[in-house]
């Protein structure tokens, strides 16, 4: 997977990892997450409409309508997708020095939970299935988050 040091501008049509931009959503795959990030203890905003590009008029299989840190996976075919598809959607950097531009002083660390448990590894390579929930601390106060609860029936 690709490493990106900065912050691209975000994809205006054209396939991302192999995942395309169509004319509407598809209905094979259909799963939500939610992915929130924190610099500092400070929420990062993820915004709403990413994988949606107005000028190409199509939506990416991973994408948000709003901007509450909910993913939708809505795929044509059954694919393994990860938490670096959507970074690389979005157009932001995803690594243990840079998560969307919120980076660690000297000494401190990105901390990543999934579903309330704290992981190691590359947060790029983390699965998206249904109703996942990734916190990805920059810097302390490292708290293991509250769940997530807010899905509204998605």
């Amino acid at each position: 997977m690709p490493m990106h040091p900065a912050a691209a501008a975000p994809p205006a049509g054209q396939p991302v990892d192999g995942i395309r931009c169509d004319s509407m959503e598809g209905a094979v795959l259909h799963i939500h997450q939610h992915v929130a990030v924190f610099d500092h203890g400070r929420p990062v905003p993820i915004p709403e409409d990413l994988g949606r590009p107005l000028a190409a008029q199509c939506l990416y299989w991973i994408h948000t309508h709003t901007p509450d840190g909910i993913i939708h996976v809505e795929s044509p075919s059954f694919h393994t997708f990860t938490l670096g598809n959507v970074f690389d959607i979005w157009g932001q950097p995803l690594s243990a020095t840079n998560v969307a531009g919120a980076r660690p002083n000297a000494g401190e660390r990105v901390v990543t939970w999934v579903d309330g448990r704290r992981v190691g590894g590359s947060p790029r390579a983390i699965e998206l299935t249904g109703h996942l929930e990734v916190t990805i601390e920059v810097g302390p106060p490292y708290r293991k988050p509250a769940p997530f609860t807010a899905w509204n029936g998605n």
